[in-house]
């Protein structure tokens, strides 16, 4: 049973919701991050929790959130387990900028009024960090520092109902496949949403038995997490994206995990060199600008911003036959 009122602070990067619940009212189990994240997959009281905070009436499809729960060791200051409409996912860098702001503006990590401080997170996919720069005490920015990406493909054909379609897939703490929108006739603007998310769930499906599909060293890491439909708008290094991930769910931001991968893409091909920045923007217009460090390895550094749009007390009617709730996409 899960004790009601349950708090939720509430952010948004990008215009892509984060949902952050400090103390979650329920027992997830496990010595790591990763750890955790099997248990409540598998756990009916953490799920319905996510449930319950994620779906109608008290969200949406496209909802996102985290429940805090302890670091791995006291190298980071605090856990989070990702979640979506459909479950618990392995990254989220609009997430991580989320928390490194949150962290900061409630005092949990203390921080200068004027410098940068760095909110050492353990994910399900590793270690990140949430690196957060104030200006006269307030957040003006946070850098995304995700785990080592890679490409793991530069063309898979995935047979689709507009012909066979030529993907890159790279991971950025999750796997991504990634094809130019023009390719498939389209273009990544709200008049071609319908047809982008209907291609994208095509293209996730298609591609679910294929090896590129598999985590090299972490089977629990496999799986194509999302679809990111892109294209250049002011050259190369200036692109606009969007990101169908899990089943069906847009990514209103650029998509952090998804920018990783985007990197990890254009640095193998050699479009994208050290030094080099990609300003990568969304389907409503917000931006994050990424670089990336390291030669043997690609550390993706993706900066954005995220707001807070208030704080929920929400309480389930023991007489509510809508528990713990639906959705309609």
């Amino acid at each position: 049973m899960i004790a009601y009122p349950v708090r939720t602070e509430d952010y948004h990067t990008g215009g892509e919701p984060f949902r952050i619940v400090a103390s979650p009212p329920v027992t997830i189990d496990g010595a790591t991050v990763a750890e955790r994240r099997m248990f409540a997959i598998g756990d009916a009281a953490v799920d319905g929790l996510r449930r319950v905070l994620c779906h109608e009436p008290r969200g949406h499809a496209d909802m996102y959130g985290g429940f805090i729960v302890p670091p791995d060791d006291p190298g980071a200051q605090f856990g989070v387990l990702f979640w979506h409409k459909d479950g618990f996912s392995t990254a989220c860098g609009h997430g991580t900028i989320a928390l490194g702001a949150w962290a900061v503006r409630t005092g949990r990590v203390p921080a200068p009024d004027d410098g940068v401080t760095d909110v050492v997170i353990d994910v399900p996919s590793g270690r990140v960090t949430a690196r957060v720069h104030t200006t006269g005490g307030r957040v003006t920015a946070v850098d995304f520092v995700s785990v080592p990406s890679f490409l793991v493909s530069a063309s898979v054909t995935v047979p689709t109902s507009r012909g066979p379609v030529s993907v890159a897939v790279s991971y950025g703490g999750a796997l991504y496949a990634q094809v130019p929108a023009a390719d498939v006739g389209l273009a990544v603007r709200s008049s071609d949403l319908v047809s982008l998310i209907a291609l994208g769930r095509e293209i996730k499906a298609g591609l679910a038995d294929h090896p590129a599909a598999r985590h090299p060293a972490d089977d629990r890491l496999s799986g194509i997490y999302g679809v990111i439909f892109h294209e250049q708008v002011d050259g190369p290094l200036h692109q606009r994206n969007v990101t169908i991930f899990a089943d069906g769910q847009v990514d209103r931001s650029p998509c952090g995990s998804g920018t990783a991968a985007r990197v990890a893409t254009l640095a193998a091909t050699g479009a994208l060199a050290p030094g080099d920045t990609l300003l990568h923007e969304s389907i409503v217009g917000s931006r994050f600008v990424a670089c990336y460090s390291g030669t043997s390895e690609v550390l993706p550094v993706i900066t954005g911003m995220a707001h807070p749009t208030g704080t929920h007390e929400f309480v389930i009617d023991p007489d509510d036959p809508m528990t713990p709730g639906f959705v309609l996409r």
